[in-house]
């Protein structure tokens, strides 16, 4: 029921995970690293960028009230998306396969200060021996693990609110 009326009106939906995407950025920042002591590495940092994106691009087009205009911030958001989900796959990936020498690299802004960035970005990518590290987890999940689940979430809902819109210039649909 929740669903179908979230899907029905797409800036309520957009809305949602605007909300949803700061709720979580306020949960990382401010329990995790502020209360728990956690340091994100530099494929958190990524992932909180991608997830601040994606929230931005949805409050963008709950604002709007075209069709049009939900369809590109929409599609903007999913591209987002699938990038944090890959970030956040990839992290996952180090962390069930570390590196045989676990070293906390460079931080993310030292990177970018230090290299060209098209020399930081594969590295970051590449992950040090902070990327790998488990130091929370939530029902047997790690971050990187809630963080793929919830890029999926985000872009599976806003691809099913797409489809629904009406096709052409003539379709009205209900805020």
């Amino acid at each position: 029921m929740l669903l179908n009326t979230l899907f029905a009106r797409p800036r309520r939906m957009f809305g949602a995970i605007a909300l949803i995407s700061a709720a979580m950025l306020a949960f990382g920042i401010l329990y995790l690293q502020n209360v728990v002591g956690l340091e994100p590495c530099p494929m958190c940092i990524v992932q909180r960028y991608a997830l601040i994106i994606v929230g931005v691009f949805c409050a963008i087009a709950a604002c709007s009230k075209s069709p049009a205009a939900w369809r590109l911030w929409g599609l903007l958001a999913v591209a987002m998306s699938a990038f944090g989900a890959f970030t956040a796959a990839r992290q996952s990936w180090l962390q069930w396969n570390p590196p045989p020498i676990a070293t906390c690299g460079r931080d993310l802004f030292g990177m970018i200060e230090s290299f060209p960035l098209q020399r930081a970005i594969p590295m970051i990518f590449k992950g040090s021996g902070d990327c790998s590290a488990v130091d929370w987890t939530f029902l047997g999940g790690t971050i990187a693990n809630w963080s793929f689940v919830w890029f999926l979430v985000f872009a599976g809902a806003i691809l099913m609110a797409l489809l629904k819109l009406p096709r052409g210039r003539g379709g009205v649909m209900p805020a």
